[in-house]
């Protein structure tokens, strides 16, 4: 080793940290992080809504089961959450199984605001979990210990004000949409879109916030006029794979191109800013199911199920809401796809190929790499 490559060799505290794979980063806390909680979520409540809606509709003794099941999923959606930001943070054994009692206190605690509580609390306690693992010869029993006391303290003291501060949040949000459908449809479907399109979970913080009624609505506006904009703008370079990957996958895809050239981002944005007031005024459309379907878009149809899901079955964060099951009329389902599918496309391939012949979008531009 060179007396150079010595001197950038981390030493102190800095040492033990890369030691311990703890990393203060807005990659690891903001990206893995969050994308690790929407991850949990999408497998435990998520999925159970969307099992408890077709078991609804089956009668008999594999209907019952379905909405067994979905007890099931909803009871450990806060140790699901905490165990999935663990591993996308690599934690080690011992911290990530310790992560599932954490997970569920901090949910339990946090009321309706659970998802946000277990997100800071499961930093913290994995943070504290990494300082002490396989440090010492009873790592067995040091590492869950230390583990699963912070974070179950941290849910007693901590998670109740974190959880009500979410639904404030959220609570804000969802009255401000009400009260302003036109100007706060703009915003929040811009927003979530561009968020859904960034290495940040969207879905992650519509579930954190508890995003559902008409402000779910134009969350599932603007990530599904990214996806779908996208897909269909970039056709021409990315053909029939990117009409997939990027409408059905995620329009993260394009970030490296994005970066390169802002100016792309225009055309699924502005479709955004038109639809997400369409959305809230015209349509009404709302998001009664799992708030973390609102930032999901397209990415496997998971937006339109969870308003379809949201309408017959309504979720505990739409019931708390005073939100109730509604029987869709035409109208209901014509809002949907033309907010979710048709308009998007329409929009964003209208606006791409202005910008083309403008010679502000350049041939290749789009290419996935």
């Amino acid at each position: 080793m060179t007396q150079e490559s010595k001197l950038q060799e981390p030493t102190g505290i800095k040492k033990y940290f890369k030691e311990q794979n703890i990393e203060f980063s807005f990659n690891r806390i903001a990206i893995q992080g969050l994308g690790g909680m929407a991850h949990g979520l999408f497998a435990s409540l998520l999925i159970g809504t969307i099992i408890k809606t077709i078991g609804g509709f089956i009668p008999g003794a594999v209907g019952a089961f379905l909405l067994e099941i979905a007890t099931y999923t909803g009871a450990v959606q806060g140790a699901a959450m905490a165990l999935a930001i663990g591993y996308s943070m690599g934690c080690a054994p011992y911290v990530l199984y310790s992560l599932a009692t954490v997970g569920f206190a901090a949910n339990a605690l946090g009321g309706g605001g659970g998802p946000l509580a277990v997100y800071f609390i499961s930093l913290v306690a994995i943070f504290f979990g990494k300082l002490v693992s396989k440090r010492t010869p009873v790592d067995l029993l040091v590492t869950p210990t230390v583990t699963i006391l912070v974070g179950v303290l941290l849910a007693k003291f901590l998670a109740p004000t974190i959880g009500q501060v979410a639904v404030l949040l959220g609570d804000v949000i969802m009255w401000a949409t009400e009260m302003q459908p036109f100007l706060m449809g703009i915003l929040v479907s811009v927003i979530m879109g561009i968020v859904l399109t960034l290495p940040i979970s969207s879905a992650a913080i519509c579930a954190a916030l508890g995003l559902v009624g008409l402000a779910g609505g134009a969350a599932v506006a603007g990530c599904c006029a990214q996806m779908v904009g996208f897909a269909v703008c970039t056709y021409r370079e990315n053909k029939v794979g990117g009409l997939t990957s990027i409408g059905l996958g995620t329009s993260m895809l394009l970030v490296p191109n994005l970066l390169k050239k802002p100016v792309l981002w225009l055309p699924p944005t502005i479709a955004a800013a038109i639809t997400g007031p369409i959305a809230t005024c015209v349509f009404k459309l709302t998001m009664n199911g799992a708030p973390v379907s609102a930032g999901m878009g397209t990415c496997g149809l998971v937006g339109p199920i969870g308003v379809v899901t949201g309408w017959l079955t309504p979720g505990e964060a739409a019931i708390t809401k005073g939100l109730t099951a509604i029987t869709p009329g035409a109208m209901d389902w014509i809002g949907m796809v033309l907010i979710c599918f048709v308009l998007p496309a329409i929009l964003a391939f209208v606006i791409s190929e202005f910008m083309r012949k403008m010679g502000w979008i350049k041939e290749g531009d789009y290419k996935l790499v």
